[in-house]
């Protein structure tokens, strides 16, 4: 962990600001914590403007051919914590450490910081959690999803969400017990979400915005998935189609790290330099809770973060069949392939994305990816009631979520954005909403047909 050495001036005010604070008034320690929340819901502002990034077309979809690329090539796959050549794989991983660790240098450099717990005096908290990237993304290898959810909780009146005292993220641990979250009778909008896998995703990242619209326009119009316009943090201002979280509220991995390293293990960074409340209450520098002055790490972290998962390989298969292949067939004659897409190609290498902020390399670009997913959120009945922020322009994405990529679903025991589901008859048989047509075709299947259709999810 790199900590920012502020100068004296700095300090300085600082402490006197804290001190000035933690005498305060209740009620206008409240007003803060709004203007703290506005200022981060500014962050989540975009100008408006949607780069296309390259020409749509350059995925599979019914009625729909792929573009023909000389230059595409399938993506590598595997779980074998082995760069995609995004980085060098660097050292071998079990010679680095704290002392000799280099970040950004290597894909091993980039997953012991991945890896690596964070403490109290790095600024962990003071609540949060998790103490490591890792501790929510490990199965079967780093950067891959696990059992680990989050609690999101809020109230909603007349259709209109609001968020929990402090926001709608639950965290579930602080390095102080009277400042442990707790949610409130009244917030009754309640969810837990899972920790997806990472693998893969600097792939994802590598989708043009005109590939993933042209997805949703060729969907027939009552199972037409939305595309979210969010920010890059890192960017120009201009918007981006979201892809990552289950809101996909994110369209780069570096605004997705910083949002995790301040959200998930309450590390701040110059993107996001404000601490997190306890249930509303400030806990952050200058209080008695939180003794390391933000921001608490120099931005560094957060990008070899991005650059491990831009590293990884995607998912790989299972043994094909010709049972599996049956499957297949059934999957998509009745229609789950309409959101569950099942090949798309990445903009060429060379592509500006994320505000100007990234060229896809020639590790990432013109690759073909299988992750089952469109990327787009969608009502299947399951939506959680909580937006991506409690403001007009992401209302409606309450009652939606995003299309689950099934690449990697064989290494996944609890199920659907919640984790309360846990076998895959059961999981098809929940989708309601825009998918509710495929999930009684499945229901009317033959049980040998049935069993096929299972087969080939268990393949992937």
């Amino acid at each position: 962990m790199k900590i920012l050495k502020l100068t004296a001036v700095l300090t300085a005010i600082v402490f006197f600001a804290g001190t000035w604070f933690l005498k305060m008034p209740v009620e206008s320690q409240t007003r803060r914590e709004s203007a703290v929340d506005r200022v981060r819901r500014e962050r989540f502002r975009h100008n408006g403007s949607l780069p296309t990034e390259a020409r749509a077309g350059d995925f599979d979809a019914p009625g729909k051919a792929r573009s023909a690329r000389t230059l595409s090539v399938e993506a590598p796959t595997g779980y074998d914590n082995l760069t995609n050549d995004y980085i060098e794989q660097g050292p071998p991983f079990n010679t680095i450490n704290e002392e000799n660790v280099v970040p950004l240098r290597s894909f091993n450099d980039d997953r012991f910081i991945f890896e690596e717990v964070e403490s109290i005096d790095d600024g962990l908290g003071p609540t949060y959690n998790a103490q490591s990237c890792r501790e929510c993304h490990q199965n079967v290898v780093t950067g891959s999803g696990s059992q680990v959810t989050v609690q999101r909780t809020g109230r909603t009146d007349d259709g209109v969400f609001y968020e929990s005292l402090g926001g709608s993220l639950i965290h579930s641990r602080s390095t102080y017990p009277e400042i442990v979250e707790l949610v409130a009778d009244i917030d009754t909008t309640r969810t837990f979400r899972m920790s997806p896998s990472a693998l893969g995703d600097g792939f994802v990242e590598a989708i043009a915005n005109s590939t993933l619209l042209a997805i949703r326009d060729g969907q027939p119009a009552e199972q037409r998935g939305t595309a979210t316009m969010v920010p890059v943090f890192e960017g120009d201002g201009s918007a981006r189609v979201g892809r990552f979280g289950w809101k996909a509220q994110h369209g780069s991995l570096l605004s997705f790290s910083f949002d995790a390293y301040l959200n998930e293990m309450g590390i701040t960074t110059p993107t996001l330099p404000e601490e997190n409340t306890a249930s509303g209450t400030y806990v952050g520098y200058g209080s008695e809770y939180d003794p390391v002055e933000d921001p608490e790490d120099d931005g560094i972290d957060a990008r070899a973060f991005a650059d491990f998962m831009r590293a990884t390989k995607a998912p790989s298969r299972a043994a094909i069949s010709p049972r599996t292949t049956a499957g297949q067939a059934i999957f998509n004659r009745i229609g789950c392939n309409l959101c569950h897409v099942t090949a798309i190609t990445t903009a060429p290498a060379g592509t500006v994305i994320n505000g100007g902020n990234f060229t896809i390399p020639e590790a990432l670009g013109d690759k073909i990816i299988h992750p089952y997913s469109d990327f787009l959120l969608h009502d299947i009945g399951t939506g959680d009631g909580i937006p991506i922020l409690p403001t007009p322009e992401y209302e409606a994405t309450a009652v939606m979520i995003k299309t689950a990529p099934l690449w990697g679903l064989r290494t996944r025991s609890r199920l659907m954005h919640d984790g309360l589901t846990f076998t895959l008859n059961e999981a098809i048989l929940r989708h309601g909403g825009q998918a509710a047509q495929s999930s009684r075709d499945y229901d009317r299947l033959m049980a040998v047909q049935k069993s096929q259709l299972i087969a080939f999810l268990k393949s992937l």
